[in-house]
């Protein structure tokens, strides 16, 4: 009797040494695993990459009540979803404060808000109003930035405008360039005496009038005193930028692009489907579909002073065709695949000069920037331009599609099957059991 006790009284002296060591081996080593399908309770790779760049202290005030009368317990909906960031950056502090019991302090910070965020981080400050990833890591990449990036975009002759709200518009790109702490600003060169040399870059989209000689000769000066540009071409007629495009040594070639992956998945006849993207910082890790609508192929001349990089191709097993015929004609038209947007850079006297060409205004316009990774493809390239590659993130990883689609058969015998088949085998399965219970017996 003795031995059967001295066994039992070992196993469980055993089974507590072993939890015990488990406990302490969790606290020490923390390991965790996303086991859901879209990843909801991890961070996606862009935002991992942002609080990589935060190498100082981070702190997290949250002015909000107790309980809410419609999200219930605040303060632990905000410490979950924080916890999210404090496993990848261990130096982030959250605390709280009572609006209603300690008004003076909501007033000093200027709080408008039950449920508002205040980020500090090395002396700067962001408000959070709305809380969720895309929020919160777009203030990390503005706390992020050591210095104001200024973005000009040319207007007075009827370009598209980066804080427009038409179709053929750049507002959308405008507002997440705002939401990654650039501030962007119009620039009329019938007014300004030069393109100002502090800028990080000029944007230029097709004019619908002709500038002025006067106009052309100042953005030659700016490229010249190795300003950075991002050219957003159309296929119309330059109107007054032809010197710039001399300059450059970039043309377009004449014709439509006739791309025949894009008519396989009935999309419009003038659209150009991007997937191909040679290694370049700009498409680091950028693996998405963007659509170029209206897409003019691009042409570079061999220059000395120029490197130069496709930073996107299209059209593999298309055409040019000035005939805007849908049929290959190898007498007329020109085979693909084409450059949809290039990158040139030279050594400067102060820092390197950076241009992006694209064959496409409308690539990043409010009608169609929502297609694919055409606004990540856009941020990609504004980040490399002013200098800012860290920020040329990974793309978040996409939604798993959760349903499930059946053909006609396979509908039929599942229905049977869940109808039919499995009840007969349940009642099969239980007329089994009855019958050894009763011959056991």
């Amino acid at each position: 009797m003795k031995r059967p006790l001295l066994y039992r009284s070992l196993f469980y002296i055993g089974l507590i040494v072993t939890c015990v060591a488990l406990y302490q081996f969790a606290a020490r080593i923390p390991l965790q695993r996303d086991f859901t399908q879209n990843e909801l309770n991890s961070l996606e790779a862009g935002s991992v990459h942002i609080l990589a760049q935060l190498d100082q202290p981070l702190e997290i005030t949250v002015y909000a009540t107790e309980q809410d009368a419609k999200q219930g317990d605040v303060r632990k909906l905000v410490s979950d979803f924080v916890a999210l960031y404090q496993r990848y950056k261990s130096d982030i502090r959250l605390s709280f404060v009572d609006p209603l019991k300690e008004p003076e302090a909501v007033r000093n910070s200027g709080i408008r808000g039950n449920g508002e965020m205040v980020l500090s981080y090395a002396g700067r400050r962001e408000h959070l109003t709305t809380l969720n990833e895309q929020t919160l890591t777009s203030a990390l990449m503005r706390l992020a930035r050591k210095r104001e990036q200024l973005v000009m975009y040319m207007t007075g002759h009827g370009e598209r405008k980066l804080d427009g709200s038409a179709n053929h518009d750049l507002g959308e790109f405008g507002r997440r360039l705002t939401q990654n702490g650039y501030r962007i600003s119009p620039l009329n060169l019938t007014v300004a005496q030069e393109v100002p040399d502090n800028i990080s870059l000029l944007v230029i989209t097709q004019p619908q009038r002709k500038l002025f000689k006067g106009e052309s000769a100042k953005l030659v000066r700016f490229v010249e005193r190795g300003g950075n540009l991002l050219w957003l071409l159309d296929a119309e007629p330059m109107r007054g930028l032809e010197s710039l495009s001399e300059q450059l040594h970039v043309d377009p070639l004449p014709g439509m692009i006739i791309d025949p992956a894009a008519q396989q998945l009935n999309a419009p006849k003038d659209w150009t489907l991007g997937g191909g993207y040679p290694p370049h910082p700009v498409t680091r890790n950028f693996d998405l579909i963007t659509v170029f609508p209206y897409a003019t192929a691009l042409s570079a001349e061999n220059s000395d002073d120029w490197t130069r990089h496709t930073l996107a191709e299209g059209a593999t097993n298309g055409w040019i065709s000035q005939r805007h015929d849908m049929h290959f004609d190898a007498a007329q038209d020109v085979p693909g695949p084409f450059s949809l947007a290039i990158a040139l850079q030279r050594s400067g006297p102060e820092r390197e000069q950076r241009i992006v060409v694209v064959g496409s205004g409308a690539f990043l316009s409010n009608a169609y920037s929502g297609n694919g990774g055409n606004l990540d493809l856009g941020m990609n390239m504004v980040n490399w331009l002013a200098g800012d590659e860290q920020f040329i993130t990974l793309t978040p990883h996409t939604a798993k599609d959760g349903s499930l689609s059946f053909s006609k058969h396979q509908l039929t015998a599942f229905t049977y099957g869940l109808l039919l088949v499995l009840p007969l085998l349940m009642v099969g399965i239980g007329g089994w059991l009855w019958w050894r219970r009763h011959h056991a017996n």
